[in-house]
């Protein structure tokens, strides 16, 4: 029994944020594969990329002989169900909500063997909350803001997303459907929609592809909301806000308060 693996040596990271959050409990050496869109950190360039969102390599994978494959969500259930079917372990999460992120990356921590490292780790992250939460306190004005998940069909921000802008000192316009939508479809908005609740500010982060302000300056229903006439639309890196792991409260959160700090400024 002394030569028993307990804990897996070699793990497959489907999406960025196991193969971030690895990085940064310096459990890196774990990493046998990861996905093509994996951009965090720089480092992960070092690693074979054996997956894209949708699809997988899947004699690549049994080539490693990985001792577990993470991924994210029911879009990667497909992956998940071949990947069992040729005796894999896999592990998927679904985290929607800033709890469920911490809760997933205590989990993942512990699962290896790394509770203390883990535990320090999601401590600096709370530092980080705890920050955006004085912040957003101290604000005089609350922007009211619109995300844009996707633009055809319109999506609106993820609910970690969206929570996260609260955190920060926004007001998401259309929160309630963040919460609740768990699908993609349930999180369809019109422009219609979008001019009438009139934002001040527009955070657009289109997983896939660069965001087109121009198309969104163009739009005829929002020629007269706030975002559009003060140029208050930006453009936000999907691999830091549309990933459900410390991108977004390691970098996250500072573009956030830059970018309400800036509107609180005027």
């Amino acid at each position: 029994m002394s030569n028993f693996r307990y804990k897996p040596e070699r793990i497959i990271c489907m999406t960025e944020e196991s193969v971030e959050f690895l990085h940064a409990i310096g459990r890196s050496d774990l990493i046998a594969g990861v996905s093509v869109y994996a951009k965090r950190p720089a480092e992960v360039s070092q690693h074979p990329v054996i997956s894209s969102f949708t699809h997988a390599n899947l004699k690549k994978i049994q080539k490693i002989k990985p001792d577990l494959v993470i991924g994210f969500s029911d879009i990667q259930k497909d992956i998940a169900r071949d990947l069992i079917a040729e005796g894999i372990e896999v592990y998927i999460s679904n985290q929607r909500s800033i709890d469920e992120i911490f809760r997933y990356m205590w989990m993942l921590g512990h699962m290896i063997g790394e509770a203390e490292k883990t535990n320090t780790y999601l401590r600096v992250l709370e530092e980080k909350i705890a920050t955006a939460k004085t912040f957003a306190k101290a604000m005089k004005k609350r922007p009211k803001v619109y995300i844009e998940e996707w633009d055809e069909p319109q999506i609106c921000g993820i609910r970690w997303f969206s929570e996260l802008v609260s955190l920060c000192g926004g007001v998401d316009i259309f929160e309630a459907k963040s919460l609740d939508g768990i699908k993609a479809s349930d999180r369809f908005v019109t422009n219609t929609d979008v001019g009438l609740a009139n934002p001040d500010i527009i955070l657009a982060s289109w997983c896939g592809k660069k965001v087109d302000i121009q198309s969104i300056k163009d739009r005829a229903e929002l020629k007269d909301c706030s975002a559009v006439r003060n140029n208050t639309i930006y453009e936000l890196e999907p691999e830091i806000f549309l990933q459900p792991g410390p991108a977004l409260f390691v970098d996250g959160i500072d573009r956030l308060i830059d970018l309400f700090s800036s509107y609180n400024s005027k």
